[in-house]
């Protein structure tokens, strides 16, 4: 690459970071739903023509954000993951790391698990970023059904076609009734997040941090979990 070449490219990333910068801020003072290339540019002092070279239209914005997020949220968890111990530890920490990266960057947790931008639908583009705290759930409960640390949960019987549809989908090594608890706990980790973050808990949980704590214990026996030690 020639040095005008890397000039060039060290430029489009300074100024792709710039738009994604402010188009954040707008998202905590407006909102996702008023995100606009407009009030970028002109925040910017570019042209609206300038900016649409970088991002085509708003949906095309949203993405890159909702992209980063999502990102961002993974690396905090698979962070969190790494440093811990043990089936039962890991998934306590990896939920820890959710909530304390949603207080940290609460408007853009709104943006991936708030209410739908009108008019926006998520490309598959977003999956794979989407994936990573799921992915990594998952992975806690396939080792420990490989060891000792693993009590199968119950699962109805009217229930079992889904289960098994959602295991094959999802992971065919692990057993329905395992799949069925993990998607009923990613929901529910995102719903106690959720309900901290946008103020459901207010004059209801006073020390949201053992609470919280306590919850996702309970999710990760619901998935089969045990802890290491008593």
């Amino acid at each position: 690459m020639s040095t005008a070449q890397g000039a060039r490219a060290r430029a489009r990333i300074e100024v792709t970071a710039a738009i994604k910068d402010e188009a954040r801020r707008q998202l905590a003072a407006e909102g996702a739903a008023r995100l606009s290339l407009r009030a970028v540019a002109r925040e910017l002092g570019m042209v609206s023509s300038a900016l649409y070279r970088y991002f085509p239209s708003r949906d095309d914005l949203l993405t890159a954000l909702i992209i980063d997020a999502y990102d961002s949220l993974g690396e905090s968890a698979e962070a969190a993951h790494e440093a811990a111990t043990g089936p039962f530890e890991r998934w306590i920490s990896v939920c820890e790391a959710v909530r304390g990266w949603a207080l940290d960057h609460p408007h853009e947790y709104a943006l991936i698990y708030g209410s739908p931008v009108p008019g926006y639908t998520a490309p598959d583009a977003t999956v794979p970023a989407a994936a990573r705290v799921g992915l990594l759930l998952i992975g806690i409960a396939r080792d420990a059904h490989q060891g000792p640390d693993l009590a199968r949960p119950p699962l109805a019987d009217e229930l079992r076609p889904e289960a098994e549809r959602m295991a094959a989908d999802l992971a065919p090594d692990l057993p329905p009734a395992v799949v069925t608890a993990l998607v009923a706990a990613w929901a529910q980790l995102y719903g106690l997040v959720g309900f901290e973050l946008f103020g459901q808990f207010n004059r209801v949980v006073e020390d949201r941090e053992a609470f919280f704590r306590h919850a996702v214990g309970q999710l990760a026996r619901g998935v089969g979990l045990l802890p290491t030690s008593p």
